[in-house]
């Protein structure tokens, strides 16, 4: 039996990382798209915040093109696949999707994590980010969150992979539902 790739996808604040980390614990590999942002900002001295970042991340996309991340992580990901399944947390763009769809085909699936708006800003408010050793997450205010929505959206293509997720989770109640969600998707895929 083929590994699977399976990609976590949806706006900030959504839930992906929880839902990430769950698959990790059933024994998926990890691969995190957005590392490669953190690793360059640290390399080239900046400060850690949501600008930086927006930077970093249009200038991948400007000097590889708007499927940079998965051109970036795909030798990342042949690696991780050949010891098991494998959980990309972050997928962006629809050019990064078409291209580990064309890599993948029917060996990579995608699971959009959902939360409204609303919902979501509060989440990013209020992530309690002093115990975060890894630096996934950031809190960042309100208006911080909707400038980043806008520009996900608008300049870097990300409704397309959601509109196409094979499997969509809902996540605007208890973290125990969303478990359960995770383990419904699991089984369908069985793995």
């Amino acid at each position: 039996m083929t590994n699977k790739v399976i990609c976590i996808v949806g706006m900030p604040g959504a839930g992906k990382s929880i839902v990430s980390d769950e698959l990790v614990k059933q024994g998926l590999a990890y691969l995190r798209f957005g590392q490669i942002t953190i690793d360059k900002i640290k390399e080239e001295g900046l400060e850690l915040n949501e600008n930086n970042e927006k930077k970093i991340r249009e200038n991948f996309r400007k000097k590889y093109g708007m499927g940079a991340f998965a051109t970036l992580n795909i030798s990342k990901i042949d690696e991780l696949l050949k010891k098991s399944n494998v959980v990309v947390d972050g997928l962006y763009s629809w050019s990064e999707y078409k291209i580990l769809k064309e890599k993948y085909g029917d060996s990579m699936h995608v699971v959009a994590v959902y939360a409204p708006p609303k919902l979501r800003y509060a989440r990013l408010r209020d992530r309690n980010v002093e115990a975060d050793f890894t630096q996934r997450f950031r809190s960042i205010t309100e208006e911080e969150a909707g400038t980043r929505d806008c520009a996900e959206i608008e300049n870097i293509e990300k409704g397309g992979p959601i509109a196409m997720a094979d499997f969509t989770i809902v996540n605007t109640e208890t973290i125990e539902k969303l478990k359960e969600n995770i383990n419904e998707i699991l089984s369908d895929l069985n793995l």
